[in-house]
């Protein structure tokens, strides 16, 4: 039996692309089981209800790697619990190295599809991991530069100053304080902190 599967990552997003490529290798509409979900993992209502369908020398077919999911290190599992342990074979039509489908008596085609979703897997986590690097060099290099990160301070209360003042003089207490600026105390202290920082600046 011959299976296929689209995805895209919302409702919005037309699957006709992938249908038309899908339908031009002879699958049948009633085989053809479509999710417009995250590929982040494989919890997809259709693609669950395909991999319960799919049988030993079923053949499934899909678009692109990045159809069946997003995550490689999940995609090598799956491969691998559908060529091995369902023992059907895969197809993905934008790379023709990626077909498992057993070429006369031998087991070429699965064994290079393997070694191909193994480097296609480390190119992946490569670049994830660069990504996150310059990432974080570029977040050093902004520091460096006096740039701040994240949610920049509320407006100080007009009357902060009065109050920090008397405060700071010992006429009121924090909790006092706190309230005549409607903060909470341990604001009003890391604020008074603050102000007094830059006044010394």
């Amino acid at each position: 039996m011959i299976y296929a599967y689209i995805r895209v990552s919302t409702k919005q997003q037309n699957i006709y692309r992938q249908y038309v490529e899908i339908k031009e290798f002879g699958v049948e509409d009633k085989f053809i089981y479509v999710d417009k979900e995250s590929g982040k993992d494989f919890d997809r209502t259709n693609y669950k209800k395909l991999i319960k369908k799919l049988k030993k020398d079923d053949l499934l077919i899909v678009k692109s790697i990045d159809r069946l999911g997003r995550n490689y290190r999940m995609i090598l599992e799956e491969w691998a619990h559908i060529t091995k342990t369902i023992g059907a074979d895969i197809k993905v039509l934008d790379m023709p190295l990626l077909d498992t489908r057993i070429e006369g008596k031998n087991l070429v085609g699965k064994f290079i599809s393997d070694i191909v979703l193994q480097v296609l897997s480390f190119v992946a986590e490569n670049e994830r991991t660069n990504i996150r690097q310059r990432q974080a060099e570029g977040i050093a290099a902004a520091k460096a530069r006096g740039v701040r990160f994240g949610r920049p301070p509320s407006r100080l209360p007009d009357n902060f100053h009065d109050v920090y003042q008397r405060w700071k003089n010992g006429k009121i207490t924090g909790t006092s304080a706190a309230k005549e600026c409607n903060m909470p105390l341990s604001t009003f202290r890391y604020r008074a902190e603050i102000y007094e920082k830059a006044k010394l600046l």
